[in-house]
């Protein structure tokens, strides 16, 4: 019994030291990063160097030098760009629309951003009356003969009862992606959404839509939800409001563009992967500051702070910047089909695309005991006032990884706020708080740490 207890004694002081070490180093991460960190300069200058980032535009093409140099500078081992098509959406001219004639107001214009995706109108816009639904399903008990010539206007709003706006959001946004597709079908002339958040106030918010591959395509935009809330209340009083709407948005031709990977090679294990990343293209409004320029710049910092702290990596580590995330996902794609390809292993996929508010934890995808591995690691991340290791999707970009059985990790900052931003012309730099930022980058740091230590 004696030596049972003297060996189950030194097993847990073997525990302990390896955990108050692991607490050791995650400190030194959070000290490095919050007062010698480098991301908050990186998104400045992606932010107000740069700009939007709209895949096929020139600032895309710059940020993707940008970021190439930026990785090289800070020494990483191995920086490469993996060549990808995408499309090429241009907005065009400002966009227009006016309530039009209303009895009890008169004309008023309303704030309006086209859809990523979207036909133009023709020359002088459509004015047409406008029929609201909150669904596919009521659209389908209108039929053709109630829609038929008119403007299609959807106005679910995000549930503000959701404590998580991410699931409030994937909650509502199948109108935006779909309504002009399904308003098509019944011979609507185009289609308008409300914006995809739960302030109100008069700030648009673009976002990726589709259409039939065959089938009529109809112009489609989102107004500010100040201006849903209007049009519903006069439609509510006078059902032949009537609404005006002018779309100069245009197509081109695919265009060469890239991921950006950067890479350390790990001293042990260096077949096994550890990814880190975000999207490095943006919409064309805003600077693309939360969404996603913080999670590249993030993604950046935490293998520079390998670097700068002397941290030698057991398994290989990778800052992927994605391209193309917003309209259309052959960044993702491309990467993952090229790790098939080459049989490469990667254990776990991190993401940053929630934003760059306050870290609160991660939300984890495993088909095996990966979360129950990860959620061992809690107390160090306790230290931090990060709590939340549970049970998540990981992220659009990484998710394209998940058949070849790696683990997919979410970064989760703070939902409360960034839905306030997405896709808009408010999210820009002066919107992220630098602190934030920077214990994010810790935060994921770690995490990257742990994994490449151990293991899954």
């Amino acid at each position: 019994m004696t030596v049972r207890i003297l060996i189950l004694a030194l097993m847990v002081s073997s525990i302990a030291v390896g955990q108050e070490s692991d607490s050791a180093v995650a400190r030194k991460i959070f000290t490095e990063a919050l007062t010698k960190g480098q991301s908050y300069e990186m998104l400045e200058y992606l932010c107000t160097r740069i700009g939007s980032r709209l895949s096929g535009s020139p600032q895309a093409a710059a940020a993707v030098e940008w970021s190439k140099q930026q990785m090289e500078k800070y020494g990483f081992d191995k920086v490469s760009l993996q060549e990808v098509m995408v499309p090429h959406w241009v907005r065009g001219a400002s966009e227009y629309a006016v309530i039009v004639n209303s009895k009890a107001i008169g004309s008023r214009e309303v704030p309006v951003l086209a859809l990523g995706g979207s036909v133009a109108t023709p020359p002088g816009g459509i004015t047409a009356n406008v029929v609201e639904v909150q669904n596919f399903e009521e659209l389908e008990k209108l039929g053709k003969k109630a829609i038929q010539g008119k403007i299609v206007f959807y106005n679910r709003p995000l549930d503000p009862t959701l404590i998580n706006t991410g699931s409030a959001y994937g909650g509502a946004v199948d109108q935006r992606h779909d309504g002009a597709k399904f308003a098509a079908r019944y011979g609507a002339v185009a289609a308008i959404v409300r914006s995809m958040t739960t302030l109100h106030d008069d700030v648009p918010h673009t976002g990726s839509m589709g259409y039939d591959s065959v089938g009529t395509k109809i112009p489609a935009a989102a107004i500010s939800t100040n201006a849903a809330d209007l049009l519903s209340s006069l439609l509510k009083a006078d059902s032949d409001v009537q609404f005006h709407l002018e779309l100069h948005c245009e197509t081109l031709p695919d265009i060469k563009s890239y991921n950006v990977i950067g890479e350390i090679k790990g001293s042990e294990f260096p077949d096994e992967i550890v990814l880190v990343g975000g999207h490095l293209d943006s919409w064309d409004v805003g600077h693309g500051a939360h969404d996603d320029g913080g999670g590249c710049v993030q993604s950046i910092e935490v293998l520079r702070l390998f670097k700068a702290l002397g941290i030698k990596p057991k398994r290989t580590l990778r800052a992927v910047m994605f391209m193309n995330e917003e309209n259309g996902m052959n960044g993702a794609k491309e990467y993952a089909a090229q790790a098939k390809a080459k049989g490469e292993k990667h254990i776990v996929a991190i993401e940053s695309d929630a934003g760059v508010f306050t870290p609160r934890g991660f939300g984890i995808y495993s088909e095996g005991d990966g979360l129950a591995k990860i959620q061992k690691w809690r107390p160090i991340f306790e230290d931090y006032n990060v709590y939340q290791i549970e049970k998540g999707w990981g992220g659009a970009d990484i998710n394209k990884l998940k058949d070849q059985g790696t683990v997919l990790v979410g970064f989760r900052p703070d939902t409360q706020r960034y839905f306030d931003l997405h896709h808009t012309n408010s999210d820009t730099f002066d919107k992220v708080n630098k602190r934030e930022l920077e214990l994010g980058a810790a935060t994921m740091a770690v995490l990257v740490y742990l994994l490449s230590e151990y293991g899954l």
